[in-house]
């Protein structure tokens, strides 16, 4: 049995879906972000980096989306969620998974992790990058949308690991001050998510 820890309202979403539409056998464990949880020894145990999500396998433990994205896909790969018989396109799928990993979510941390970039004394710095993140973000979200989305999924007619990563991302634009209606090919997108049963089965076990 996979071990999938998360905190709700973080990237750790993407994995959990994946998991769910894999059809694995997991547990989800959820990381106290209000009591600092993360912080703690017993969790840094798991994950010294003491962010989520960390997927324990039966070799292991795996941090960092993108890779344990592809993980799940490689592990169940009766259940479609990459191409993994074309080394192009599973690269492709990869380009884009870490687009959201290095750009977008780093974009978006700037809004409330800006101590992990300048000093807590430096508060014009916090507040000039604070500003930033709203343009930062429209920035991605219309590349996303006009350039790099092929439709009706991320990767074309086929649904992917992607779409639950983008899915997760795209949730954070109304919380950095984007409208989801400014993103009409986002916002179908999310609605087709929200429809889909692995979807709702994380949601609700993240208590979402």
């Amino acid at each position: 049995m996979f071990k999938i820890f998360f905190a709700p309202g973080t990237v750790a979403l993407a994995s959990h879906i994946a998991l769910a539409e894999a059809g694995a056998d997991y547990e989800a464990i959820q990381v106290d972000f209000a009591n600092a949880a993360q912080t703690k020894p017993e969790y840094l145990a798991v994950n010294p980096k003491g962010r989520v999500p960390a997927l324990v396998t039966d070799r292991g433990i795996l941090t960092e989306t993108p890779a344990i994205l592809l993980y799940i896909a490689q592990s169940f790969p009766d259940a479609g969620l990459a191409p993994l018989d074309d080394i192009y396109r599973l690269a492709e799928m990869q380009s884009f998974n870490n687009y959201l990993c290095a750009t977008v979510h780093v974009n978006h941390a700037h809004r409330m992790r800006g101590l992990r970039w300048v000093e807590e004394t430096e508060t014009d710095a916090m507040e000039a990058m604070q500003r930033k993140v709203k343009s930062n973000m429209s920035d991605c979200l219309h590349l996303i949308e006009d350039k790099m989305f092929e439709g009706p999924w991320v990767m074309g007619a086929d649904y992917s690991v992607a779409d639950a990563y983008l899915f997760t991302v795209g949730r954070w634009m109304e919380s950095d001050g984007l409208a989801v209606e400014d993103y009409p090919t986002l916002a179908d997108h999310r609605a087709r998510m929200m429809d889909r049963k692995a979807v709702q089965q994380a949601m609700s076990e993240q208590g979402m």
